[in-house]
């Protein structure tokens, strides 16, 4: 894994609803710490800090280092994130502590790659409908990926990728669904045909099926004079 996320934290001491207010206003935002055999403990965090590796897709499933004052260093990665419902507000983080030799399960970005050149696109006119945009997925701690990824490139026109579809790295393990289960084996992404594409192959089919024999009046009379 290339990038290194560092977060710094303090352990909390003030709890409720109120506090969490006060925290908020002085643009800082509760969050909490646990598993990995150690106790719970409540946090407090910077708000623009997070904010800004919000940019990165990789923060949401690295293992992190929680700098805590008073605490010492902590690995963990994000378990769950509560934010405003229409502002980009950060509402409460919680964080599972590492062990690297205890397998975690956490959520891994799929990278859909071949886009351009996939067979239902490119050749046969379709569109693709990304489906999932990730899969959750049971490994080491080192072992974890910052994305995987699914090739497109031979994806035809009305065809689809299941989760069983997914090649999943060395040392994981899928947790979305049980191998043989096809009640859980749900789709991720497909190549269709378009609304307009559709429509336009639908009228040509009707005009063909318009232009047939001509009505037995609309024939041409046999060769000849009146009687």
């Amino acid at each position: 894994m290339s990038n290194d996320f560092t977060l710094s934290a303090e352990i909390r001491s003030d709890y409720g609803k109120g506090a969490s207010r006060r925290l908020r206003r002085t643009n800082k935002f509760p969050g909490i710490i646990y598993g990995g055999g150690g106790n719970p403990t409540p946090l407090t965090l910077d708000h623009n800090e997070v904010l800004n590796h919000f940019q990165n897709e990789a923060f949401f499933s690295h293992i992190l280092t929680l700098k805590v004052e008073g605490g010492g260093e902590e690995r963990a990665i994000i378990k769950d994130i509560q934010r405003h419902p229409y502002k980009q507000i950060v509402l409460h983080m919680d964080f599972q502590r590492v062990l690297m030799n205890e397998a975690i399960s956490v959520r891994v970005p799929l990278h859909y790659v071949n886009e351009d050149t996939c067979h239902g696109v490119k050749i046969e006119g379709g569109a693709i409908n990304k489906i999932e945009n990730d899969i959750g997925i049971s490994c080491l701690p080192g072992d974890l990926p910052e994305y995987i990824e699914v090739d497109l490139a031979e994806l035809k026109l009305g065809e689809t990728l299941h989760l069983s579809d997914v090649k999943l790295p060395e040392g994981s393990t899928a947790t979305d669904y049980t191998e043989g289960d096809d009640d859980q084996n749900r789709a991720i992404v497909a190549v269709f045909q378009p609304r307009a594409a559709a429509e336009e192959s639908e009228e040509e089919d009707a005009t063909s099926e318009e232009g047939g024999d001509a009505p037995a009046d609309d024939k041409p009379a046999d060769e000849g004079g009146e009687s």
